[in-house]
């Protein structure tokens, strides 16, 4: 056990003492052992893309998991957009093989709700259910109101979570970024907020029907978050994430590159207000990177070519500490609640011998080209930030180190 005459500064957040730890891992933590370094619990993202099996050239488990480790995270949830998709027991057991020979972390994959992904027939929930943490054709919203409740009521009988993207196909009228001032004066197509919050509005009332346990992914829009505000207050079992970005940046940040195209995109200032008041009074309940690598090919094509998606989970503590945790908007125990705490308490994720060491006074200029990840597109190049990760520690085990 560590010495309890060392000082070391933590953020318990209700979870114990997560940094007791064996001899060796002792001695290894023994240099942090000042007020210059603080000691985090494992963050947990809940949404993220490792690109395996299928389009290992973006990313793969080895190199998404050693990025996460990178950015604090001990645990992650993988999307299921991938090939095979993991919609059958089969097809899951390709993408389980590969978690198991190379993450350094946590991975827990999600299931896809439909065959394919395609929203016209069910994939096998009940065959895949002991091995997924939830349900999601993320990617792609579940077009059909049929669909989604039977998807639902299976879900319920089962035990898990509905994850859902939700877009309005119809609404969508060939946009890339928000239609919002950037996309009129410089002659872009634009993707309505009514596209994410109508396919909220509708799952909720869906929710509130069955009963079933349900997540919805990155909102980007103030409707969204008033929208899930209401069920709440309703008793609504529901709870909802958003991405770093979305809180720091709008789409008076745009540049002509596609290393600003994500899906949701980046929306109006009064949208990135929203989201941030939507964390400060627990209308969003957790912050998920999306972290969604490609190579560089695919993201070279500017706003309109580019595929959708960025990197961000060697990013997400540093922007979320440097711009909402030091100008006092949030406090450090919140942003761990967020990053941490939360996505564990909802997806029943454990904790376990799981924690990182922050050097928080560290400052640095974010450079794509020194990322584990293979995916080097982030809107975030540039950028000085403050707070570097020395060391992650993943069931006692040293998983990064720097």
């Amino acid at each position: 056990m560590m010495s309890a005459k060392m000082k070391l500064r933590t953020i318990s957040c209700n979870i114990g003492d997560f940094i007791s730890c064996n001899a060796p891992l002792a001695d290894e933590v023994t240099r942090f052992a000042s007020d210059e370094y603080v000691f985090l619990p494992g963050f947990c993202d809940v949404h993220v893309h490792f690109r395996e099996p299928g389009f290992s050239y973006k990313e793969t488990i080895e190199t998404g998991s050693k990025a996460s480790a990178r950015g604090g995270y001990t645990a992650v949830c993988t999307m299921p957009n991938l090939n095979p998709v993991p919609d059958s027991v089969e097809n899951l057991q390709t993408q389980l093989k590969l978690i198991e020979e190379q993450s350094v972390i946590h991975v827990y994959p999600y299931g896809a709700i439909t065959v394919g992904e395609k929203g016209e027939e069910l994939a096998d929930l009940e065959g895949m259910a002991k091995d997924v943490i939830g349900f999601s054709d993320d990617g792609r919203g579940v077009q059909s109101d049929e669909m989604m409740r039977s998807a639902m009521l299976r879900a319920k009988a089962l035990g898990r979570m509905i994850v859902a993207h939700c877009e309005v196909n119809e609404l969508l009228r060939g946009g890339y970024i928000h239609d919002g001032e950037y996309a009129k004066t410089h002659g872009h197509k634009g993707i309505c907020s009514a596209s994410e919050y109508e396919q909220i509005a509708r799952d909720l009332k869906l929710v509130e029907e069955i009963g079933c346990k349900y997540h919805v992914c990155h909102i980007s829009t103030k409707e969204s978050v008033e929208i899930i505000r209401q069920a709440k207050a309703r008793g609504v079992d529901v709870t909802c994430e958003t991405g770093p970005h979305y809180l720091v940046m709008d789409d008076s940040f745009l540049q002509e590159d596609g290393r600003f195209k994500m899906n949701p995109p980046l929306r109006s200032p009064e949208d990135r207000v929203a989201l941030v008041e939507g964390i400060l009074d627990g209308t969003i309940d957790m912050i998920a990177t999306d972290h969604a690598p490609h190579s560089a090919e695919e993201k070279a094509k500017g706003l309109a070519g580019s595929a959708f998606g960025v990197v961000g989970i060697e990013t997400a503590f540093p922007v979320l500490y440097t711009h909402l945790v030091k100008p006092g908007i949030l406090t450090m125990e919140k942003l761990v609640d967020l990053l941490a705490v939360n996505p564990r308490k909802r997806f029943e994720i454990p904790m376990g011998n799981d924690f990182c060491v922050w050097n928080l006074n560290k400052e640095f200029t974010v450079d794509p080209e020194d990322f584990l990840s293979k995916g080097k597109a982030t809107p975030f190049a540039g950028w000085q930030l403050q707070g570097e990760c020395e060391l992650t520690v993943c069931d006692g085990n040293v998983v990064y180190k720097k």
